[in-house]
């Protein structure tokens, strides 16, 4: 069993940044797929990007070239580098983790979950 507690949320100007991080606890960060979604108020919540745990990464086209999600083995954490945010990128973000080999981009394949951390992307 692992648990995820994400941080790095936070009010941010269209064009900024900000990174999140995911620390894991229980058991390593690389035993699983983490993933990123996010749900914005009224939405479903969706796939934001992955990482397996070979190393191999995975971002929606919507963030694609502005996200970036890494890991660091030794903290034990998986962050979301995240560039020229937008307004629409406004949600709360939530990481998740699947014991499973393979990259799924559906809420309900994830088997654990941190509590979100909250980004709003306006000026």
């Amino acid at each position: 069993q692992v648990q995820l507690v994400e941080s790095g949320g936070g009010l941010v100007q269209p064009g900024g940044s900000l990174r999140l991080s995911c620390a894991a606890s229980g058991r390593t960060a690389d035993s699983y797929v983490v993933g990123w979604f996010r749900q914005a108020p009224g939405k479903e919540r969706e796939f934001v990007a992955a990482i397996s745990r070979g190393g191999d990464v995975t971002h929606v086209d919507s963030v694609k070239g502005r996200f970036i999600i890494s890991r660091d083995n030794v903290k034990n954490t998986v962050y979301l580098q995240m560039n020229s945010l937008k307004p629409e990128d406004t949600a709360v973000y939530y990481c998740a983790a699947d014991s499973s080999r393979l990259i799924a981009r559906t809420p309900g394949d994830y088997d654990y979950w941190g509590q979100g951390t909250q980004v709003t992307v306006s000026s």
